[in-house]
């Protein structure tokens, strides 16, 4: 039976909910910063790590496998499904993109639906988590503005409530337990592919370069990825549909974010499961989708309207 994937449009029959819910603990603002510094500490390291030695083809192998597995259960699943429902999926989907989700290290499932809500709800204004136009428009306003949103956003102690933008997430037994699970499966993408690499290989060097690239690099690079969304595609690029912001299409990030920086036609039409809705504009996230549709696990995908599209394009494009 497919689950169902709750609008966030606000509820009419109760008080409102505030948008906050207190702050995060000494110990959550931590485990953000150590999320946050260890992994790109890891890829500064790596250019002169891999000059000539600590980097072979079983290291990029795993990096590469990782790197998709985990940016998919994000995009596919924290994001196209759980927070806009693109789609209906099967229980054995829900667990698995949730889990694989979890497993990129960008926190907990719960919260992240609930900031990508609010983000949504709040767009590029007063209440929107990680825009880079809250501090002005002046050079220096817009560098303070891109490093809030790139990153910066994620180390105030501001706890976005839960149950105001995710009471569906709340309310599921198996999503419940998946974001009890959060440490244990930061603990399983960090050492798994340390396992792999060392049973590949079948030395301790094996597992600790690939714990190198494929946990801490991948990890970073993943992480940077994801947040120039929030950054970058709030500032450059094309914006060929209507929105309420200033989000953007930047091309040069699409495949390595599988889809997600045609952040332009996203914002424009947030429930579709397809954001590179143009010719040429590659979306491997749309792709797979497609394909769990043609094997029976997705169901009720809402895949673009032209007619839709063509009301949302501008008649200029800026």
């Amino acid at each position: 039976m497919s689950a169902k994937v709750e609008s966030i449009a606000p509820r009419t029959d109760a008080a409102p909910q505030p948008m906050l819910a207190g702050e995060k603990s000494p110990t959550e603002m931590f485990l953000v910063k150590m999320f946050a510094v260890i992994p790109a500490l890891a890829l500064a390291a790596a250019i002169p790590l891999a000059w000539g030695w600590g980097l072979g083809w079983v290291d990029v192998g795993l990096a590469v496998f990782f790197y998709t597995l985990t940016c998919l259960g994000v995009t596919i699943g924290f994001h196209r499904y759980f927070t806009h429902g693109a789609f209906k999926a099967n229980r054995a989907l829900r667990i698995a993109l949730a889990v694989t989700g979890s497993m990129a290290m960008q926190g907990p499932i719960i919260g992240w639906v609930a900031d990508h809500r609010r983000h949504h709800a709040y767009a590029d204004r007063e209440g929107d988590p990680h825009s880079p136009w809250l501090f002005g428009t002046s050079a220096r306003a817009l560098a303070k503005g891109f490093l809030h949103a790139h990153m910066g956003w994620m180390f105030r102690r501001q706890l976005t409530n839960a149950a105001r933008f995710a009471p569906d997430l709340l309310a599921d037994a198996d999503i419940q337990r998946v974001n009890r699970w959060f440490p244990a499966l930061t603990a399983a993408t960090l050492l798994a592919p340390a396992l792999a690499g060392g049973l590949i290989t079948w030395s301790w060097w094996g597992a600790l370069t690939a714990f190198f690239w494929a946990s801490l690099v991948r990890v970073a690079v993943l992480h940077h990825v994801t947040w120039s969304v929030n950054s970058i595609c709030h500032m450059i690029g094309d914006r060929p549909f209507e929105a309420r912001d200033k989000s953007a299409n930047f091309w040069p990030l699409a495949i390595l974010s599988m889809g997600e920086s045609w952040h332009n036609s996203h914002h424009a039409d947030p429930t579709c499961a397809r954001h590179g809705v143009r010719r040429g504009q590659l979306d491997i996230s749309a792709r797979l989708i497609w394909v769990f549709e043609k094997l029976g696990w997705a169901t009720h995908v809402r895949w673009p309207r032209p007619e839709r599209l063509a009301r949302k394009l501008k008649t200029t494009t800026s």
